[in-house]
């Protein structure tokens, strides 16, 4: 019983690993960024977050950027962006640094 509850366990941990490592390929090259008005930030604090175009599973759509606090002092953003594959484009997430 303990043996099948443990083989539950890891089956369902590989498929939720497996499930977030999946990139989905795109076969049209994304459009051009969107050049976007900032305005004035918030506070000092805030760092802009680019925006960037993401595939919706039939055309490209805009995220607008947008002002954020980062999670901690000092850090700065990488903005999201496309990547050149054999067969395709993958998007590469943004990501605090």
């Amino acid at each position: 019983m303990v043996l099948k509850r443990l083989m539950g366990l890891v089956f369902i941990g590989a498929l939720a690993l497996g499930t977030a490592a999946a990139e989905v390929v795109v076969r049209i090259a994304p459009p051009r960024v969107h050049v976007e008005r900032r305005g004035r930030a918030p506070s000092r604090n805030h760092v802009w977050v680019s925006g960037y175009h993401r595939w919706d599973g039939n055309a490209y759509a805009w995220n607008e950027g947008r002002w954020e606090v980062p999670p901690q002092p000092h850090q700065r953003w990488v903005a999201h962006r496309w990547v050149h594959r054999s067969n395709g484009y993958v998007l590469v997430d943004g990501h605090w640094r």
